[in-house]
């Protein structure tokens, strides 16, 4: 172990799960850390994850874990080598908090409680000496000859011999994360993939999902297009999840994305987690012309048995009208909406309907389409996509390749990935690493 007089000083911008584990992991490896927090409070956005819950990580086997994160999901191989998911529960463990995983492999603290995930990371900084300065926003890295010399706040500078950014991304500001890493970065010569929404809510055009709105649907299949919403293809709509994560699913355009989740409209437009899974490539495609949606309302029935179904319903209830039978389908307000783009009357007596309106009501049930506006603002979203470009970055260790004694990791880099604690195991390993790395190089 290093004498007080020879131990390596390291500076960790931003209190999160990377920052605090970084930090925790620093100086448990030797080092004079200190953890650098904008906020009264570290951990806040750890707090909101999974609902107050925290999904810290995934029961995944490996290589799908990595395909979660899409192209850039190799970047973390070195990091997931080094600090995996058995050795998070581990770490966990040994801090007294038990884990528990659920039956679709996401794992949360036995408690339920995201406050003691944050009380475990603070624990750990705490056991290893690390000081912890909060309500102290860092304006930037100061660099002189290639490296890392001081970190520079309102209130002063720090000496650094290395500095670790683990900033977070730009959503969810109220918990501190407002982009500031991403400037700090570029100040330094980084270049910084552009920043968009991920996991958020999409806008719909027009009123028909407004019309809507508070309707939840379970189970339905989501599809989304690169086109306008009248010009989508029937024939291309598959009937299997694809997309990014689900592994041996070509896609070629127009199609997107195709998933099977549970959906919610709202007064813009459409959230729920089959909507958020798929709103980074649809928001991706709308910077290149249009993207829509098309929703099977009966997932469970294949479009023939759909119809031949809808058949006998209206002749075993002849006399009930129309829109009472399509009730025992779907939602009152989507049986109004599904009647009046068939152009058929809800008031309409079942013996009344024609053949070719029965094909247009079960046509629309299998295929009720939407055109996209844009998705939700990135203040709103789950997770920043975009970031520091890992190309500059060295993933065996996090550290900069422009700039000596910097490191990153977490959200600030570019990575991401859908729901399921993929992202928040990413941010625990990168910081490990980061903080690792900085110790011992410097």
């Amino acid at each position: 172990m290093q004498n007080a007089m020879s131990k390596k000083k390291i500076v960790v911008i931003g209190g999160g799960a990377a920052g605090m584990m970084a930090a925790g992991r620093a100086a448990e490896s030797g080092a004079e850390v200190l953890l650098l927090e904008k906020m009264e409070r570290p951990g806040k956005k750890v707090l909101i994850s999974g609902n107050t819950r925290c999904n810290l990580s995934n029961a995944r086997d490996f290589e799908d874990f990595i395909c979660m994160f899409g192209r850039n999901g190799k970047f973390l191989y070195p990091s997931l080598r080094r600090f995996s998911r058995n050795d998070l529960l581990n770490f966990f463990a040994g801090q007294g908090l038990k884990t528990l995983a659920e039956p679709d492999g996401r794992i949360f603290p036995a408690s339920g409680r995201s406050s003691d995930v944050v009380a475990a990371l603070i624990q750990y900084m705490s056991q290893n000496g690390v000081k912890i300065v909060m309500e102290s926003p860092v304006r930037e890295i100061e660099a002189s000859g290639g490296r890392v010399t001081a970190v520079c706040t309102a209130m002063g500078s720090y000496r650094a011999d290395a500095a670790v950014l683990a900033t977070g991304g730009a959503s969810y500001p109220q918990t501190g994360s407002t982009g500031d890493g991403y400037k700090m970065a570029a100040a330094l010569g980084h270049s910084i993939v552009r920043l968009r929404p991920a996991l958020v809510p999409l806008m719909t055009e027009g009123t028909k999902a407004q019309s809507l709105q508070g309707i939840s649907l379970k189970g339905v299949r989501l599809t989304s297009f690169a086109c306008r919403a009248e010009d989508i293809d029937p024939a291309l709509i598959p009937g299997k999840d694809c997309g990014r994560g689900i592994a041996g699913r070509k896609i070629r355009l127009p199609l997107i994305e195709s998933r099977t989740g549970d959906i919610l409209f709202t007064h813009y437009g459409l959230s729920g987690p089959a909507v958020l899974l798929m709103s980074l490539a649809v928001a991706d495609a709308l910077e290149q012309g249009f993207a829509s949606l098309t929703i099977d309302l009966i997932p469970k029935k294949e479009h023939k048995h759909a119809e031949e179904e809808l058949q006998e319903m209206l002749n075993r209830y002849s006399s009930r009208l129309v829109q009472n039978i399509l009730e025992d389908l779907v939602p009152s307000k989507i049986a109004v909406s599904v009647l009046a783009e068939a152009g058929v009357s809800g008031q309409t007596r079942a013996n009344q309907v024609t053949a070719p309106q029965r094909e247009n009501i079960s046509r629309i049930l299998k295929d009720y389409r939407l055109d996209i506006k844009g998705p939700r603002p990135l203040a709103e979203a789950m997770v920043t996509a975009g970031g520091i470009c890992l190309n500059e970055v060295d993933p065996r260790t996090m550290q900069s390749k422009l700039i000596k004694g910097l490191y990153f990791c977490g959200e600030v880099l570019d990575i991401d990935a859908d729901t399921g604690g993929f992202n928040l195991q990413a941010a625990f390993s990168t910081g490990y690493l980061a903080g690792d790395s900085a110790a011992i190089h410097g």
